[in-house]
């Protein structure tokens, strides 16, 4: 998939695609497109990548000068996503702090919160997670029972978070806790930036069906941190989370596009292998599998657009990730019935291939980011206009 974004950016793409092309080489190569959001796969050599890619200063170019990026534009940061997964380059194992928290930062973290975290996350030197879901408050996240209570100059957080990413090798957390103990729902929230390395602080990780243990549940017994660490307004963490989990789907839309590009067309090639084009039948889903990337790929370049234009994505970006996810599964499915019983066999120790990875970790999809079914809710409510589900 070739792409053109304009002569403004067209020296800022040739440099990056340079610079991949003399340094994704060795090790790198040969663990191109390893990992995923949800993916712990090849953990150091991503590290090793990501400090490759933060010498090279590839890292928050979008970001201030002043805080260690390259203080460039919206577009600059999406042709560098673009051109980085057309390179299928290893994904970031600091994805969480560049995609999620240094946003988040930027847009509402105090100078001294800047100055202090985002040119660590630049250096790779300080990893994150992100201590929002809870047991019972995962789609209504609303619902978070984590308290945090002022004591003199510090907060102190009692509590349990799950599906952290990462959390094993987080040095921090950004937790979102109720700090005001009589308000309901969205009200009374706040943002909290927590050490992780505490006695305070437990963190286990969670193996999924992959095998790979790249969630955590984190119980947070008396752990501390400033007063100063609170991520914009006390009692307003539910306009900084939503903010946040905006950004997550912001700029990453075409690289996902890309990925899933890449497997309906080895889906192709297997189905070519296996003769089973002959079948009509077979050959009809196949065909359906590369029409829905190709929808992915203009929806997401209409969202692109309006983001570059500076104006608020319309519905299509509402239903991105709904469609995404569950035309994902279903292009999981069938690689895996094409694969025949084949797919059902791994190597030693669990070793699983790319393709039986990739349709394991797909079946979390449809909850992670948001359940389809707050999804369905979210679309039918507020860009169908229906009327609203019955609450009790």
């Amino acid at each position: 998939m070739e792409m053109d974004f304009g002569p403004a950016v067209r020296d800022f793409r040739d440099e990056l695609r340079d610079w991949l092309a003399d340094h994704l080489v060795g090790e790198f190569a040969a663990h191109r497109g390893v990992g995923g959001p949800v993916d712990g796969a090849a953990w150091e050599v991503r590290l090793a990548w990501d400090r490759e890619l933060s010498a090279g200063n590839w890292l928050g170019v979008g970001w201030p000068r002043e805080y260690g990026g390259r203080g460039l534009g919206l577009l600059e940061e999406i042709v560098f996503e673009y051109e980085y997964a057309r390179a299928d380059a290893p994904y970031r194992a600091t994805g969480n702090a560049l995609d999620l928290l240094g946003p988040m930062l930027l847009q509402a973290g105090t100078e001294d919160q800047k100055k202090r975290f985002l040119p660590p996350i630049l250096a790779v030197e300080e990893l994150w997670g992100q201590g929002f879901s809870e047991p019972g408050a995962g789609s209504d996240l609303a619902s978070v029972r984590t308290r945090a209570e002022r004591d003199g100059e510090e907060w102190v957080v009692d509590g349990q978070k799950v599906w952290t990413s990462f959390g094993v090798h987080a040095d921090w957390l950004y937790v979102l806790t109720r700090t005001d103990p009589d308000s309901r729902r969205h009200k009374g929230l706040s943002v909290l930036l927590v050490p992780a390395d505490q006695p305070g602080v437990e963190i286990r990780p969670i193996r999924n069906l992959a095998g790979q243990e790249e969630f955590a549940e984190v119980f947070l017994s008396g752990a501390r941190t400033g007063a100063d660490m609170v991520v914009g307004e006390v009692g307003q963490g539910w306009r900084t989370a939503m903010a946040t989990l905006g950004i997550e789907r912001g700029a990453t839309l075409l690289p996902q596009q890309l990925a899933f590009e890449r497997e309906a067309e080895a889906l192709i090639g297997l189905a070519r292998e296996r003769g089973a084009l002959d079948d009509p039948m077979l050959r009809r889903r196949i065909v359906d599998a590369w029409i829905s990337v190709r929808i992915m790929r203009t929806t997401n370049l209409r969202t692109v657009a309006e983001l570059v234009a500076g104006r608020t994505p319309g519905a299509q970006a509402t239903t991105a990730k709904l469609y995404a996810s569950t035309r994902h599964q279903e292009l999981g499915h069938l690689a895996m019935e094409l694969a025949g019983p084949a797919g059902q066999i791994v190597g030693a120790d669990y070793g699983l291939d790319a393709r039986q990875r990739s349709f394991l970790l797909s079946l979390a999809e449809t909850i992670y980011g948001g359940s389809s079914e707050i999804q369905r809710n979210i679309i039918g409510e507020q860009v169908l206009g229906l009327p609203k589900e019955p609450r009790p």
